[in-house]
């Protein structure tokens, strides 16, 4: 199973994955599991961070690659396809970051881990923390 996990959900797991069910703990550690990061939530992060709206232990150049490798995260990089089904989505959420990412689990076929209800909107397979 692919799983993306979105931005805020990813946070959590670095810093409390007390946050998350059993059963979605579960999900995640399985070895049949490919966790998945969208370069688009690196690059919120970035700028949340540089706005002072997320406060990090260290700044984002170190903190994304270390906890990365923590939780055995890969990056899902952001391709042309993913960026024109984009504009294939209805306008249910504003967040450009949020919109990406659900573009990527639609193209991708992965289910999106995600706390985010709005989502839930777009008809892309989801988990709940």
């Amino acid at each position: 199973m692919r799983i993306l996990v979105d931005t805020q959900c990813w946070l959590w797991l670095c810093v409390s994955p007390e946050r998350f069910s059993r059963k979605t703990i579960d999900r995640l550690i399985d070895s049949e599991t490919e966790r998945l990061l969208s370069a688009a939530s690196i690059w919120e992060m970035v700028i949340k961070y540089d706005l002072g709206r997320l406060p990090l232990p260290v700044r984002p150049r170190d903190f994304v690659p270390t906890r990365l490798a923590t939780t055995q995260t890969a990056v899902l990089e952001i391709s042309a396809d993913h960026a024109l089904r984009v504009g294939d989505l209805p306008h249910h959420h504003r967040d450009p970051f949020d919109r990406m990412i659900v573009a990527q689990a639609l193209v991708e076929g992965a289910r999106l881990l995600t706390a985010d209800r709005a989502l839930g909107a777009y008809g892309v397979e989801s988990l709940k923390p």
